[in-house]
């Protein structure tokens, strides 16, 4: 998967947790869990487009490990709901299915970027000093 896909799959993820929250019912317990679910349902894109952004192999794994938190965030609150009897789980189980697939892309990404990282970086020789 490319960035612009990832990109589009995490800003689609962000409406459908703003959906989610606008549709939950009001309540002392779901207006916290909202507020929280609403924070890590737009971060996961927000911190993908740093990450995408970043100045060192480094900062891309610290940007990532974001990344993986807030998503892993949304699954908690997610559960935390259908546990609560706040909604009903059959109405998340597609969304919990693509927070679990963002997470294990990341997982992998993190993976992948701190194998490399013991590779040196290779830079392209200039076709001028030949």
């Amino acid at each position: 998967m490319n960035s612009d896909e990832m990109k589009q799959r995490t800003r689609a993820l962000a409406l459908r947790i703003i959906r989610l929250v606008e549709s939950l019912p009001s309540g002392k317990a779901c207006d916290v869990i909202s507020k929280q679910l609403l924070r890590c349902g737009t971060s996961v894109g927000a911190n993908y487009r740093a990450s995408c952004r970043a100045k060192s192999r480094a900062d891309f794994i610290a940007k990532m490990g974001i990344v993986e938190e807030e998503a892993d965030e949304i699954i908690y609150w997610i559960e935390l709901l259908v546990d609560s009897g706040l909604i009903e789980k059959a109405r998340v189980d597609d969304l919990l299915d693509e927070v679990h697939q963002i997470v294990a892309i990341t997982v992998a990404s993190i993976r992948t970027a701190r194998q490399n990282k013991l590779a040196p970086i290779r830079t392209p020789h200039s076709a001028l000093h030949h």
